[in-house]
């Protein structure tokens, strides 16, 4: 869910920057670029959030408490 809020408020933010500037420079393509961009970006935030990745999948994923040797047998 958090995914979707970033990707969805970065178009729309975007969106409106873009809108804004066109009717500044007189422009059409502005709100599309900002779209694309606001798209782009909140796809970034997810991944530097870790938000992209299925943690409960990941078997090298501990506890911080664990240690790796506890966590790969020998």
């Amino acid at each position: 869910m958090a995914v979707f809020s970033y990707i969805i408020g970065g178009i729309l933010v975007w969106s409106l920057i873009g809108w804004g500037l066109d009717n500044l420079l007189d422009t059409r393509w502005l709100v599309l670029a900002g779209a694309f961009l606001g798209a782009a970006g909140g796809f970034y935030l997810s991944h530097m959030h870790n938000l992209t990745r299925n943690h409960a999948a990941d078997p090298h994923r501990g506890s911080p408490a664990t240690s790796r040797a506890e966590a790969e047998p020998e």
